[in-house]
């Protein structure tokens, strides 16, 4: 038996010291070689962080474009979904809600035409970016508001688009605070 122990208590600090100090040392290594040096990627505003380029933000002005919905008020300390399935009753209402209230605000679209990522939230909570459909079906609106040419608000759009990764991986999509901060420096 004094044998067994011994062996478990070797393991155990082989395990505490692999775990504990040579793998955090890793990944705080590796978190240094990319963009923003292992802090998360910072994006500025008149030389001012305005927000992370992987964390969503709540924008509910009309002229700005609107993320996903967030299932917990894009708090990144409580990052999650709501565990709610596509069959419960409560859900449904909270997704219709969310369909209604893009209709009051785009009241030239039909609910076929919402693509599914403006109703629904995101697995963290957090998601910054929409697809394209997405800003597609806003375009109008935030035209509209800043009185803007339409034309003008759909090229910013195309050029905040961000293909796949590596050109295979994942659908293209736009980060939403990236898109807005290029907006407010349009021109009118």
């Amino acid at each position: 038996m004094k044998k067994y122990i011994l062996q478990s208590l070797r393991l155990t600090a082989v395990l505490l010291v692999l775990l504990c100090v040579i793998y955090p040392l890793i990944v705080a290594f590796a978190g240094k070689l990319t963009k923003g040096n292992g802090g998360g990627e910072k994006i500025t505003k008149n030389g001012q962080v305005v927000g992370y380029a992987l964390l969503g933000q709540s924008f509910t002005k009309p002229q700005y474009f609107w993320g996903r919905p967030s299932a917990v008020g894009y708090k990144a300390d409580g990052s999650g979904g709501s565990n709610k399935g596509p069959s419960n009753p409560d859900y449904l209402k909270e997704v219709n809600s969310r369909i209604d209230s893009l209709l009051k605000y785009h009241p030239y679209l039909k609910r076929s035409d919402i693509p599914a990522d403006m109703v629904t939230a995101s697995g963290s909570g957090l998601d910054p970016n929409i697809s394209v459909e997405g800003a597609a079906i806003q375009i109008k609106r935030v035209a509209m508001y800043r009185k803007l040419n339409e034309q003008d608000v759909a090229d910013l759009v195309k050029k905040t688009v961000k293909g796949p990764v590596l050109g295979l991986f994942g659908p293209s999509s736009i980060n939403v605070l990236e898109l807005n901060i290029a907006l407010d420096n349009l021109k009118k």
